[in-house]
Parts: structure tokens; C-alpha cells; sequence
């Protein structure tokens, strides 16, 4: 029913392994863009994965990282221990510069798992479309939310998600203390859709490093039930802004400005184990680094989504 979207950088995977029972429990479902040539993070996510009756997507042709040029290792990894294994299947990602031919090679290399297609720009679904002929209904179609009407409709019959990313990138001392973040997650099937997805709290946008740190946000969503239940996200942001020192102190401050909203009554925030390990930071007064932070974001994301659909 949910897919969160992660790219495989190393806080990603560790959020996967860390809240993989969780996922199973809840019938979440993540899709893997590997970006690192090392796949022992990966494949270490993966058995926690299986490990925990879970399933999850691999994508075989990233766009981005490493594997951009030749996904060959991972398909080569997926061939070598998954096949047959029906918690791990395959995810293709069609990009505008992805021709009909090589999506259905793709398909065909990879005909011993489940095939999930990520619609990502592709300018020719009604052509797959028929190329799959009666093996469309097998396959799974995710379709970024600039995917239209029109082009998702080539897909009736398969089992359809939407993934909207609802994470607005802009510099950390821009963000707005409140936000909408999606309303998927009710929508989804006035979509037509059979799941919904998102990219967490890091957005679509992808980078190797992050920039210099001049504003230390921490990003927290909640489901407002006075709204519909549409999810919201919080940025609380340091009060410093000025220069790229001190990253410990300013998210000391964020961390205060959240911890008081949070005792406030109002937030609506979920007090998640997530939350739990970011008040256990608060009392000890450590800093843990801005990857582990984000990974505190996106575990408490997870957590909040599967007590809203369970």
C-alpha cells in the first residue's frame, strides 16, 4: 500500500534495516536506488528485509550514483541470491532517455523476478503497455506524480501507485515552521490508484553531500486528524543562521524548539521511538551528526505512516 522511495545512500539503509520489521508488519513496501559501488550495505538490508517476512524493490538501472553507467553488480547480486525469493523483486526505471527496447531487455534480463516499473519520464507507455500484452497484469507500475492521467491509464489492469513528493527542497533558514506535506496517503484511491508513495523528508532532488550546515533544520512529520487526515511536516530550525560553525549548537537549538513544541500538547506529533531517541539527545546533550539526524526523521516517518495504516 506504501512505498517510500529511498536512495541507497548509507542512512537510508540503515532506516530500512532499522524499521524493516516494522514495514513487514505493516505492509510497507520501499524501493532501493542503489547509489554506492559497495553493495554490502545493501545486501545487508535486504536480508533484513527477508529476514523479517518483509518485501522491497530493488531498481537494477539507477539513474543516479554510482551504478548510473552499468547496474550490472546489482543485477548480478539479485540473480545470485533472490531469485525465487518473493520478499525482493526487481524495480526498472524508465527515464526519458530509456527506449522501448532496452525497458523490454531489461524486463527480459530480469524475467525470474517480479518486475515493478518506476515511471519516471518515459515517453512511450502505451507501446510497453502493449508489448506486455497479458503480462502487464503481473507487473507492478509506480509513477512519479508528473506521470498524467492520460499516460497512468496505459496501466489499468496492473497494480498502480502513485509517488508524490512532498518534500519542498529549498535552503534550511527558508523553511516555513509548518507545512502541508501530502494528502496521499487518503487519496490515493480517489487516484485510482491500489498504493500511494513519497521520498520521506529528503525529497526527489538528489546530491552526493550536502552543503555547509549555515541553518541545522530537523523535519518531522504528523497526520492531523483535523484536516482530513492529510500529513503535515515541521521544520524546526536553529536560531543561527549566519555561518556554516557550530553544527552541535544549532541542533541543539532545533532540538530545543521541537522538544518544546512537542511538550506544548499541540503538535499532533506521534511520539515515536524516533522521537524517543531525539528526547534521549536532548537530555544528554549530544550530537550525533546531521546523517544520523535525517535518519531519526525518516524512522519517525515510517513509524507514523504504519500506525496510520494499521
Amino acid at each position: 500500500m506504501y512505498y517510500p522511495y529511498f536512495r541507497g545512500k548509507q542512512y537510508e539503509l540503515i532506516t530500512i534495516r532499522e524499521t524493516a520489521a516494522l514495514m513487514a508488519a505493516s505492509n510497507i513496501v520501499p524501493i532501493i536506488e542503489p547509489v554506492k559501488e559497495a553493495l554490502g550495505g545493501l545486501e545487508r538490508t535486504l536480508k533484513a528485509v527477508c529476514d523479517t517476512q518483509g518485501k522491497a524493490v530493488v531498481i537494477v538501472n539507477p539513474y543516479h550514483g554510482d551504478h548510473r553507467e552499468d547496474g550490472a553488480d546489482i543485477s548480478a547480486l539479485l540473480q545470485k541470491d533472490y531469485v525465487g525469493n518473493d520478499s525482493i523483486g526487481v524495480g526498472v526505471l524508465l527515464k526519458d532517455d530509456m527506449s522501448l527496447a532496452e525497458a523490454l531487455a531489461c524486463c527480459e534480463r530480469h524475467q525470474d523476478h517480479r518486475i515493478t516499473f518506476v515511471h519516471a519520464g518515459f515517453t512511450q507507455p502505451k507501446a510497453l503497455a502493449e508489448a506486455l500484452g497479458g503480462g502487464l497484469a503481473a507487473t507492478r507500475n509506480i509513477f512519479f506524480e508528473h506521470c498524467g492521467l492520460l499516460y497512468r491509464k496505459q496501466f489499468q489492469g496492473s497494480h498502480r501507485v502513485l509517488l508524490r513528493d512532498g518534500f519542498k527542497r529549498r535552503r534550511n533558514r527558508d523553511h516555513p515552521l509548518l507545512e502541508l506535506f501530502s494528502d496521499l496517503n487518503v487519496t490515493y484511491q480517489e487516484e485510482g490508484m491500489n498504493g500511494f508513495g513519497d521520498f520521506l523528508i529528503v525529497g526527489d532532488e538528489y546530491s552526493e553531500t550536502g552543503g555547509p550546515a549555515y541553518a541545522v533544520a530537523i523535519n518531522l512529520t504528523f497526520i492531523d486528524p483535523d484536516q482530513d487526515e492529510a500529513m503535515f511536516i515541521y521544520h524546526f530550525v536553529s536560531t543561527r543562521q549566519d555561518t556554516p560553525t557550530d553544527p552541535a549548537g544549532k541542533f541543539a537549538e532545533a532540538l530545543a524548539k521541537m522538544i518544546s513544541k512537542l511538550d506544548s500538547g499541540t503538535s499532533k506529533v506521534l511520539e515515536t521511538a524516533a522521537v524517543g531517541e531525539f528526547r534521549q539527545l536532548r537530555a544528554k546533550g549530544h550530537f550525533p551528526g546531521l546523517g544520523y539526524v535525517k535518519k531519526l526523521s525518516m524512522k519517525h516517518h515510517i513509524e507514523t505512516l504504519a500506525d496510520f495504516l494499521t
